[in-house]
């Protein structure tokens, strides 16, 4: 926690708003995506995907294969109190929404499905989009399948894998996701993995979505080897995410921003 605390206190330091921005693409980006305040009535169906989830007071057995949980300390836990504690905010899924929405992408990976939080948000934000999206847990899925189904996200392909497993294969490179969010393994080896295993996919319009890059020292050394990939251009930090961009019209550029 106090690895985080001095992290978000540097980030204040160093972020900007729009006012301080001066590419074309970025500017359009916060202005018409980021800092959008009007009410979307996709809103109201993402607060009441939320309100069955916080009503849920059943346990579930959860298989965790990624850097653990800050919170809990058991395996065995409430479903009202994952999506309180671990699912994405609400304020992180309306952004998410308006991303999805913004950029339209047709083919969305997701890796980390947990309860369907974030599934929900990108499915809502381009309802013609084929979303992939990747859980571990059997259990965990189970209840993001019931939950899919009862608000019919039905552009949604649920699939129980172990993530590097997905990855491996061979035939992905082939595929071309327009739209990836990173929400499964908070380790810098497993980070930095799936970053290399999914370049193959990349086009010029690709926009990639890591979660909680300042989680760790080691989540936020993950984001700096990103930054510097030569593949990427634009990157943008907004302390929980990081945003990363391909497009090779752009100078390489990297935004801290808040919102």
């Amino acid at each position: 926690m106090l690895f985080q605390i001095k992290s978000y206190l540097q980030f204040l330091w160093h972020s900007k708003n729009e006012h301080a921005v001066h590419s074309p693409f970025v500017f359009s980006l916060l202005t018409k995506c980021f800092y959008d305040k009007k009410t979307k009535s996709e809103y109201t169906i993402l607060k009441n995907y939320r309100k069955s989830l916080l009503a849920n007071n059943n346990t579930i057995e959860v298989t965790d294969f990624g850097a653990g949980s800050k919170v809990f300390k058991s395996n065995t836990r409430i479903i009202s109190k994952i999506a309180k504690t671990a699912g994405i905010s609400s304020k992180q899924a309306e952004l998410l929404f308006r991303i999805t929405n913004y950029f339209q992408p047709s083919t969305i990976l997701e890796i980390g499905t947990s309860l369907g939080l974030g599934t929900s948000a990108l499915s809502l934000g381009n309802l013609k989009a084929k979303i992939t999206t990747l859980e571990g847990c059997p259990n965990t899925m189970a209840i993001a399948k019931s939950q899919l189904q009862l608000f019919h996200f039905d552009n949604v392909n649920p699939i129980i894998t172990e993530f590097s497993r997905y990855l491996d294969n061979p035939r992905l490179s082939t595929f071309h996701f327009k739209l990836i969010y990173f929400d499964g393994n908070h380790s810098k080896k497993a980070t930095l993995d799936y970053f290399e295993e999914l370049l193959p996919t990349i086009t010029n319009e690709t926009v990639w979505i890591f979660d909680d890059i300042h989680w760790s020292s080691q989540m936020e050394e993950a984001w700096e080897i990103i930054k510097k990939h030569p593949k990427v251009t634009v990157t943008i930090d907004t302390f929980h995410w990081g945003l990363v961009f391909f497009r090779r019209e752009q100078p390489k550029e990297h935004f801290i921003i808040r919102i």
